[in-house]
């Protein structure tokens, strides 16, 4: 039975690999936790004045280096100066340097959201007129490439190992005290401490690359590793790094001299191991709860403790669940896994739930903020896949705690001291039909050889009976060691041929391919922006685009011909703020390859023809080449109105062309 279901296992093993993969692959950069709400000048202006700075407002606070906030020219030369600095709250800025010229501007951002995730972006705005840039602000990506995958990896290892450590070691000593003498969970808890050192490490190392330039050869840069010593995220992994060495001195304790001592003795141990584990173990999971999701937004002095305990709760539950899966496959034949101690651990998964399900209603309510949140953005979907999962494994572990209950009521494995009356028997008759056969063969060769030798063989009898005594011991021994293992086998074969265990360990090793993919989806969840975050931010970003709209970017473009010599061009007319009362206009006029046009005259009118007004003539004063200017421009009521552009290119060449938009 065993043969037959190990392919299946192997099948199903890599089937859920592949599944992480897959939602590893699919996952891409990590979003960002932090939106630009707003800026000035506003993305896409276009300004007549060169403004002394720029700022930029976020939707929570933000870290800044000194490259974090670029400014760059349309040929892609750097025009800020100094380093940016917080103006109010989540307002960030950069000085730009005076006398700027007309034409397009590139504003780069490469920020750290508060808790701990990267933010980069890039918009445009204009001085004067829009012109053409040679600056490329696609593929503007945070986190991303090959240092972000490593960083994204390094993360999912980093909480595997957490895990299996803790959870390895809570279940020897609140399930199976035995278990800390077998070899195989002590390298399933020892490979947990490992795996978690490792990935600290290399997320200390990756973390600045991550947050900064993304380059793989910035990994080792000991500027950068500085840097990142100084942020709250460098703090957090170094305080793991150290309470990772305490955690290995628990482990040595715990396999070591706990595993030796009596049953009287080990009561007054488990008690301070149970403490100094808690503590060790609380102490780590705070290393993510005060550097990510819970130490930034709401309550966050609520949010960090119960962060803390629903990590706590997964390694107990998942991480029991894989020392039990190793338990119940590798664990000697003469020490196999009671009833018991399934029963134990079924009530601390069963604790470790009820603590998920509170913590995780909090955690819900805290980042989503509104059931729209489900559906609408990528980290509820997340968790609705979260939960999913967590539902059916609640389910398979019902079907465990099922296998349990039958396992408990028959006693299949018998102890080392139980001998096999079957085989002592067959055992006992091999032994003397043996017997005389040995005797008679050894007398019979004795008397040939005093018959055959006589005197001179009498030297050489001590020596041949010493030969003889040393050979059958070293058989004897050999014997009793295949006997050893045959009789280990059968224990085995009994074992594992109860179908109760069989049924036990086929539904355990279900919960475990489960959990794995459970663990990717919790991995990607903490690299998401939060629901109520990304909901407020695009609030914001709508409301600041229904200010703006409602604030006056109305420009309308009208491509014209004079007919004259050079007399083809585009006139931009914007109005702001495009509402009933005063209004600010500019008008631009520009060459078919975007260069200003410098022509003799402009005029505009103004004319809604649904109520027989105007046409309102408006004559605009030049201010520099190819730009006209006029304040004051009164719109008497709202409606949908002609806005009609005379241009003149000579003396005798002009044209005049309109366009409807809907004003106030």
């Amino acid at each position: 039975m065993t043969q037959t279901i190990a392919p299946r296992v192997r099948t199903l093993v890599l089937l859920l690999l592949a599944v992480t993969g897959l939602l590893f692959a699919g996952a891409g950069p990590v979003s960002a936790h932090a939106a630009v709400t707003g800026s000035a000048p506003q993305q896409g202006a276009v300004v007549d004045k060169a403004p002394t700075q720029v700022s930029l407002t976020f939707s929570e606070k933000v870290a800044l280096s000194d490259d974090s906030l670029r400014v760059l020219d349309p040929k892609g030369k750097r025009v800020d100066r100094g380093d940016p600095a917080n103006l109010t709250g989540t307002t960030y800025a950069v000085k730009l340097h005076g006398g700027l010229p007309d034409g397009t501007y590139t504003v780069t951002y490469q920020v750290v959201s508060e808790d701990s995730h990267p933010v980069a972006g890039a918009y445009t705005f204009s001085i004067g007129a829009p012109s053409q840039t040679t600056v490329s602000v696609s593929g503007q990506t945070a986190g991303g490439g090959v240092v972000g995958t490593l960083y994204g990896f390094g993360r999912y290892v980093s909480y595997a190992g957490f895990i299996v450590m803790v959870g390895g070691a809570a279940f020897v000593l609140a399930c199976w005290q035995r278990g800390a003498g077998v070899r195989a969970l002590q390298r399933l808890t020892v490979a947990g401490w490992l795996a978690l050192t490792a990935a600290t490490l290399g997320l200390l190392l990756l973390r600045g690359s991550y947050t900064g330039t993304g380059k793989v050869g910035d990994v080792f840069d000991l500027d950068l590793l500085g840097q990142v010593l100084q942020t709250k995220t460098g703090a957090a992994l170094v305080s793991r790094l150290l309470l990772l060495a305490a955690a290995a001195l628990f482990i040595a304790v715990l396999f070591g001299a706990y595993e030796k001592r009596e049953d009287e003795e080990k009561r007054d141990l488990t008690f301070g191991l149970a403490v100094g584990g808690v503590v060790v173990s609380a102490g780590l999971a705070a290393s993510w709860a005060m550097s990510e999701h819970a130490s930034t937004g709401l309550q966050a002095g609520i949010a960090m403790p119960v962060d803390i305990i629903h990590l706590l709760a997964v390694a107990g539950w998942l991480g029991g669940l894989a020392a039990l899966l190793v338990a119940l496959y590798r664990a000697p034949a003469d020490t196999p896994v009671d009833a018991s101690a399934v029963r134990r651990f079924s009530r601390l998964a069963f604790g470790s739930v009820l603590a998920l399900v509170a913590t995780g209603i909090y955690q819900s309510w805290r980042q989503l903020g509104s059931w729209t949140a489900f559906t609408d953005t990528r980290y509820g979907r997340l968790l609705l896949v979260k939960i999913g999962l967590v539902a059916v494994l609640v389910g398979i572990a019902w079907v465990s705690r099922r296998w349990t209950g039958r396992l408990a009521e028959a006693v299949v494995v018998k102890p080392r001291e139980e001998s096999d009356p079957v085989a002592d028997a067959e055992a006992d008759a091999d032994a003397d039909e043996k017997a005389p056969a040995r005797a008679g063969a050894s007398g019979s060769g004795s008397g040939s050889a005093s018959a055959g030798k006589g005197a001179a063989a009498s030297g050489k009898k001590g020596a041949a009976v010493s030969d003889k005594a040393d050979g059958e011991s070293e058989r004897a021994a050999q014997l009793a060691r295949q006997q050893a293992a045959i009789d280990t086998a059968r224990r085995k074969e009994r074992r594992d041929a109860d179908p109760n265990r069989f049924g036990l360990r086929r539904s355990v090793l279900a919960e475990a391919g489960v959990a794995v993919v459970l663990l990717a989806v919790t991995t990607m969840l903490t690299s998401t922006e939060p629901g109520r975050t990304e909901e407020e931010a695009k609030a914001a970003t709508s409301a600041s685009a229904a200010d703006a709209s409602s604030a006056g970017a109305l420009t309308l473009d009208m491509s014209f011909d004079t007919g004259g010599e050079d007399g083809k061009g585009v006139v931009r007319v914007d109005l702001d703020p495009a509402r009933v009362g005063g209004n600010e206009m500019h008008v631009y006029v520009q060459r078919p390859n975007g260069r200003a046009f410098d022509i003799p005259e402009v005029k505009v009118a103004f004319t809604l023809e649904s109520q027989d007004i105007g046409p309102l003539p408006v004559v605009p004063d030049h201010i520099t080449t190819g730009h006209w200017s006029a304040s004051g421009v009164q719109i008497p009521m709202a409606g949908e109105w002609k806005v009609s552009v005379t241009v003149r290119t000579s003396d005798i060449d002009q044209t005049t062309v309109s366009k409807n938009a809907q004003i106030g």
